[in-house]
């Protein structure tokens, strides 16, 4: 048994602890107490509190959004005004190689690694994220993503995605599942087909975040019809049900406590309610979101409104880097009425509890993954988890199993 001790302690589900430790017995967590409990009898004491920068542990950070097989564009698509030319620009970049390069899967694995993420909800289309992650220490929900706004035979290919993640080796750290993209990008037939194959699973859908989206749906133009007319996928009987985001997929009933709302950005306070009543989870991802020109996402009124909210990156495409801290720097700046505790829960447990590894992840509880970190402090930091808001970065993380001093 290894026992772990720190300046501060966070473990998420209980208030922060001051001059804590904690204790992991075979890769689990066995208890967690301050300076006036004794841990249990064990070897191995690791003291943190004493360090010249002391430290604070908590738990391994969520990133539920990001597309690991886009992380070779990085650099290569400039932020734009308009969600939809960005879109345009990041598709025919795509075109331009028969497949996605893998080699900067693994890196950005390891960089995700090193600033201290645990697990990640991975879009993909391809599959191509899935060997990478299989072989690192991350946990991981692939979503293997559904586009289609044209197509003839939805059942069909719902079935061909469901027998690409029934191939996958899973496991307890490797879960795979089907998603739907997006309103603009999936006929209200393929919709019906995925809502049938994953009424007990997890679903993550890019909802609400461009008001060209929001126009689409309410009087059938804009610029995503012109994109999809111009990619010769538009369907000419598609007609715009003249209603928002969320009604429209409340309509398929895919608005349940499975749903993860990615973006949101878009959304109004009525929509966030219902959100909030269906125990849907928004994913909230701010520094792609200026980056694609859909704005800062209003995270203020998620949480006011009551909506679970998780964290993203959004791929390499769209951010500089997968650095969760970084993430969550941003959505301080976006939601200043927040408390910094909901925020770190947020990129925690609410993040693990939406992918399905809340039994595992996210908080510091005796029974739970030991997939800690601990992050180097100022002696003088008074307000730890705002100071955790400010910005971290990776030479300041390590984690608590590649400890030794």
């Amino acid at each position: 048994m290894k026992i772990h001790r720190a300046a501060w302690i966070l473990p998420i589900s209980a208030p922060p602890i001051r001059k804590g430790w904690v204790a992991i017995d075979e890769g689990r967590i066995a208890a967690v107490g301050g300076s006036e409990e004794e841990p249990p009898p064990g070897t191995d004491a690791i003291d943190g509190s004493r360090e010249s920068s002391p430290s604070v542990i908590l738990p391994g950070l969520v990133n539920a959004h990001t597309h690991l097989e886009l992380s070779w564009m990085r650099g290569k698509v400039a932020p734009d005004r308009s969600m939809p030319a960005w879109t345009s620009r990041l598709m025919a970049l795509r075109r331009t190689v028969s497949a996605d390069p893998v080699a900067p899967v693994y890196e950005a694995i390891s960089s995700a690694r090193d600033s201290g993420t645990c697990l990640v909800g991975d879009i993909t289309n391809t599959l191509a994220s899935e060997e990478p992650l299989r072989g690192s220490p991350l946990s991981a929900l692939l979503f293997r993503e559904l586009i289609g706004f044209s197509g003839t035979d939805p059942a069909a290919a719902v079935r061909r995605a469901m027998g690409d993640c029934a191939a996958l080796p899973v496991s307890d750290r490797l879960q795979c599942s089907i998603a739907p993209h997006a309103p603009y990008s999936v006929s209200p037939e393929l919709f019906t087909a995925i809502a049938a194959a994953t009424h007990r699973t997890v679903v993550s859908v890019h909802l609400g975040e461009s008001p060209e989206e929001v126009e689409f749906l309410r009087c059938g133009g804009g610029a995503w019809r012109e994109l999809l007319e111009g990619l010769g996928v538009w369907n000419p009987g598609w007609q715009a049900p003249g209603c928002g985001p969320v009604a429209y997929l409340s309509g398929f009933g895919l608005v349940t406590e499975k749903l993860l709302a990615v973006h949101a950005v878009q959304l109004t306070d009525t929509e966030l309610a219902t959100l909030a009543s269906a125990g849907s989870t928004i994913v909230t991802c701010p520094r792609s979101n200026v980056w694609t020109g859909v704005g800062m996402p209003p995270a203020d009124r998620f949480y006011s409104a009551g909506v679970r909210v998780a964290v993203g990156t959004d791929s390499l495409a769209s951010v500089d880097d997968l650095n969760m801290f970084s993430e969550i720097a941003a959505l301080r700046q976006a939601a200043v009425q927040v408390p910094a505790a909901a925020i770190l829960e947020s990129a925690t447990r609410i993040g693990a509890e939406a992918l399905g590894f809340g039994r595992d992840l996210g908080t510091i509880e005796p029974g739970k993954r030991a997939e800690l970190i601990a992050v180097r402090i100022p002696r003088d930091v008074q307000d730890v988890e705002e100071y955790l808001l400010s910005g971290v970065q990776p030479a300041a993380v390590r984690w608590l199993e590649d400890s030794e001093t």
